[in-house]
């Protein structure tokens, strides 16, 4: 893989205090690369996680949820990064709620999420979470302040470092910010599915941490070969690498966080922080069909 210019800043202070690497690592695919299973063979998930923080990962997003039959992420980084490294980032994720048997029910109230916020202590084996986000859901305008002030308070209890929301609006982040303090925002987007860029908007204008979960998907639809297989071809990089340094370009405030259940796909998404797409490279992506 090949650069041609001076690399961008490559740490960025999460809610004005937590340095962490731009290039994060997400943990939904160590339990099982999809949800509903197979489940993974812990070892080769403890290795890649293992790997991802060898590399200089220091944000690592989770949720209890995360889970298939025994295995669960947040058990996977306990073992694995215990006793954790002074400068290590654990974000969390509370809202939805999953049965034992991997079903759903309806999102989380006030008190669940509560719960879930303790529950995800008890598991990562921490006295406080330094990020946790609230996941929002289509429906939740009317309940949603109700249940970022939940949160809030356990922030003022000192539980939580920082607040975040996912899957939100420029109108629920600002409702949120009445609230309490928002140091991030996780949504869908990618290459391919640019969804809300108001909200990676308004996240830029205010110095709010972006970061963007299914990077890598096309979510059903059909990839265009070129320009990506060319612009790839000539820097020496994957499709993959491409798809993350693209949605880096967008903002600096932006921090990919994919995840992966192999050894080498963990080393290629980080190897990509250090790949600068020139501006010709970035035009045409752009054009690209969403």
């Amino acid at each position: 893989m090949t650069t041609t210019r001076e690399n961008p800043p490559s740490a960025f202070l999460l809610g004005g205090d937590l340095p962490v690497s731009r290039m994060g690592f997400g943990a939904m695919r160590l339990p099982a690369r999809e949800l509903a299973g197979p489940a993974n063979d812990p070892e080769t998930s403890a290795a890649v996680l293992r790997r991802a923080v060898e590399l200089g990962v220091n944000h690592i997003d989770t949720a209890w949820f995360y889970f298939h039959e025994g295995l669960s992420a947040n058990g996977l980084i306990r073992r694995v990064l215990r006793p954790y490294a002074e400068d290590l980032v654990l974000a969390a994720k509370v809202g939805p709620v999953r049965h034992p048997d991997g079903s759903w029910g309806a999102p989380a109230g006030p008190r669940e999420l509560v719960a879930g916020v303790h529950r995800t202590l008890r598991e990562l084996g921490r006295d406080r979470l330094d990020l946790v986000y609230l996941r929002l859901h289509e429906d939740d305008d009317a309940t949603s302040a109700e249940r970022f002030g939940a949160l809030a308070a356990l922030r003022e209890e000192g539980l939580i470092r920082h607040l975040g929301l996912s899957n939100t609006t420029t109108g629920l982040l600002a409702g949120a910010q009445r609230i309490a303090p928002v140091a991030a925002v996780q949504n869908m987007y990618g290459l391919f599915h640019r969804r809300n860029p108001d909200v990676l908007d308004a996240c830029t204008e205010q110095g709010i941490a972006f970061v963007p979960f299914f990077s890598l998907e096309s979510l059903g639809r059909q990839e265009p070969s070129e320009p990506l297989a060319r612009i790839a071809a000539r820097h020496e990089a994957t499709a993959a690498q491409v798809k993350l340094a693209w949605t880096m370009a967008r903002s600096p405030v932006v921090l990919p966080i994919p995840g992966t259940s192999s050894v080498a796909h963990v080393e290629d998404n980080i190897a990509a922080a250090d790949l600068l797409l020139d501006p010709e490279d970035l035009a045409a992506l752009d054009a690209l069909p969403t």
